[in-house]
């Protein structure tokens, strides 16, 4: 088994921290990019600057991403959230009963991640046990990634990933898929296995910098 416990998603929702706060969030760091145009908006005329009503104060948007407490926390998650768009079995904000149902017929240790709905944690793992699908939040504790109930961390999730793929028990096999991979995508999960998976091997591929970016937007054989 990956892990001892299964979870109980809970839908609750944590209102994010307002922007003097020096805490960031997923979805904040979304929201305050700025735009890659201006427009350019009529200036008031001078006379008319007091006339002109107090401009309402904004609540803070709803999110279930908790706080983070340091930059690097920051940007390990928003590179993980990043990662997980392009690697085709995350879910997003997929609810738990829709991802057993999604889980029950096909093949054990079939797994996919998704968002979690509890407030302190980011990703839920559910995959195909024996017994049936299970959930199991993906704790991320000083800077690594860890299941609940497990003992081991790892820097990144994907590594874990790989870790109980590999393992003797296979935990997990393949991953659930939204759509099937490109031939592109093929491609790259051919040069990383030729690379054992080393990312510093990836990077030194003698191929053009398009195709090493593309190489080093997923450099992992899942």
């Amino acid at each position: 088994m990956v892990a001892h416990s299964t979870v109980e998603e809970q839908d609750t929702t944590t209102s994010a921290p307002s922007s003097s706060s020096s805490s960031s969030s997923v979805s904040q760091s979304h929201r305050q990019q700025p735009p890659k145009q201006c427009v350019a908006s009529p200036v008031p005329v001078p006379d008319l600057l007091d006339q002109q009503p107090p401009l309402p104060l904004l609540d803070p948007v709803p999110t279930h991403f908790p706080p983070f407490r340091c930059q690097v926390d920051f940007l390990i998650i928003t590179r993980t959230a990043t990662m997980l768009e392009r690697s085709g079995f995350y879910w997003g904000p997929l609810g738990v009963e829709e991802a057993h149902s999604r889980l029950k017929d096909v093949a054990t240790g079939t797994f996919l991640i998704r968002d979690s709905r509890q407030k302190d944690v980011f990703f839920t793992l559910s995959y195909r046990a024996d017994g049936g699908p299970v959930s199991v939040r993906i704790i991320y504790k000083g800077q690594r990634f860890s299941l609940a109930g497990s003992e081991h961390s790892f820097p990144c999730l994907f590594v874990l990933l790989e870790h109980y793929i590999n393992s003797s028990k296979k935990s997990l096999t393949v991953p659930y898929r939204k759509r099937r991979p490109t031939l592109q995508e093929l491609c790259r999960k051919q040069v990383v296995e030729s690379c054992s998976g080393d990312e510093e091997r990836v990077a030194r591929v003698p191929v053009n910098p398009v195709l090493k970016h593309f190489l080093l937007e997923f450099p992992y054989r899942i």
